[in-house]
């Protein structure tokens, strides 16, 4: 598939599938980004994954045809939808968030893509877009991100478009440089004091979260979208971030004095560290993929904007782990680091090979799109690190579709 980027490079893989299948699906206009209200189709996430895992282009092909007819949640997707609104550069932020014309702004997007080029777009309306990347419980970003790492236009529009349609602020503008002491920590080091930090207050954060995110009165939800009540996670994601905390908001100095790649070589690690405490866990899965979008999605930027991508991710994934009411332990945390820290496969014995076999075997006769996803990420992070076992040993804890909550026994709010 092509770079549409000038900007962006993806890694040379030689097991993706070189096929017209694959960009055909992508470029497919025919689908709404969203069924049964605000949950995200997700198929073409899915054809990225099993393309980069070097998937038969005829599964591929069975496979979204499948998602497309019944999701994992039990509902088809939707049909692609008409524009009603026409947005130009002068409205374009005027709905930046409020679930309001996807297809507009796929129409704006595409016509600004034309004129611009995608590496001006990018530039030009990321810093807009990025500060709300945990939008649609990060979906918006994986769109994005994916598409850059498959080159394809078509998905990367979408993408620009969801973020916008689905924009969940991060506040940047309460960010302030983290206290001095913690000058010269590293992503690691950040994560484990704000792990000891939940631990010793543990009895007040919780019911803090807790009582934060019942609080459903107009005063206290402000501007979140009333269809985000439905969901549940992207509610409390919205409501903790809207909210904000004093260990959220502090920008640690790495993120801004550390080269980006470093930077998310080293939150790779962490994300996936935090998914081993707890294997299979919905939401952690997403700060996974999400970050292999932000990464591609930062790539594609001038230099100067990277660290901006980096500082944004650092507080949406601080917002999210906060909105669940409790905290990874920092015990197990470093158990884990110190399991898988230095631990390293050889990137040649077969051994390995065929256990990436089985892991793509399996991950292929799932219905639970998100298993693929992360088989695809934590194999290409394996090979990136040199052979990090924790990419291997986290590749094979798959996850299983949630119960919807009671709430979507209420009509969605457009």
């Amino acid at each position: 598939m092509a770079d549409i980027t000038a900007a962006h490079t993806a890694p040379a893989d030689t097991d993706r599938s070189d096929t017209g299948v694959v960009d055909r699906l992508l470029s497919d206009r025919t689908h709404h980004i969203e069924f049964n209200g605000h949950l995200t189709n997700h198929v073409k996430h899915a054809v990225v994954a099993l393309a980069g895992l070097g998937v038969e282009p005829e599964r591929i092909s069975a496979y979204h045809d499948n998602y497309v007819k019944l999701t994992p949640y039990g509902f088809p997707v939707e049909p692609a939808r008409r524009a009603r609104l026409t947005i130009t550069d002068d409205n374009w932020l005027q709905f930046l968030g409020q679930r309001t014309d996807f297809a507009a702004y796929c129409d704006f997007f595409d016509r600004r893509e034309r004129e611009l080029g995608m590496p001006e777009v990018l530039r030009r309306y990321l810093p807009h877009l990025l500060p709300g990347w945990v939008g649609a419980l990060q979906h918006a970003t994986i769109h994005l991100g994916w598409a850059l790492d498959a080159g394809n236009r078509w998905m990367a529009i979408e993408g620009l478009a969801y973020l916008a349609f689905a924009h969940v602020s991060c506040h940047p503008e309460r960010a302030r440089p983290a206290d001095s002491g913690h000058a010269e920590e590293k992503p690691k080091d950040s994560l484990m004091r704000i792990a000891g930090f939940w631990e010793e207050n543990r009895p007040e954060l919780g019911p803090w979260v807790e009582n934060l995110v019942k609080d459903t009165t107009a005063e206290a939800v402000g501007d979140i979208h009333p269809e985000l009540l439905r969901s549940g996670l992207q509610y409390r994601i919205a409501r903790m971030l809207g909210e904000g905390h004093p260990l959220i908001d502090a920008t640690p100095t790495w993120s801004t004095a550390q080269d980006p790649v470093t930077s998310w070589d080293d939150l790779t690690y962490l994300v996936t560290l935090l998914y081993l405490v707890e294997p299979g866990d919905f939401l952690l899965l997403h700060l996974i993929t999400s970050l292999h979008a932000m990464r591609h999605i930062a790539d594609a930027l001038p230099a100067d904007q990277r660290h901006d991508a980096v500082r944004y991710y650092w507080t949406g994934i601080l917002g999210v782990l906060f909105s669940r009411g409790h905290f990874p332990r920092p015990r197990k945390l470093a158990a884990l680091d110190s399991l898988f820290d230095a631990a390293l496969d050889d990137l040649e014995d077969p051994r390995w090979a065929r256990e990436w076999d089985w892991l793509v075997a399996r991950a292929v006769e799932e219905e639970e799109e998100h298993n693929p996803k992360l088989v695809y990420v934590m194999r290409e992070m394996w090979r990136r690190s040199g052979g990090m076992s924790l990419y291997r040993v986290a590749a094979g804890q798959f996850t299983a579709t949630p119960e919807l909550p009671a709430t979507f026994e209420q009509p969605p709010v457009e």
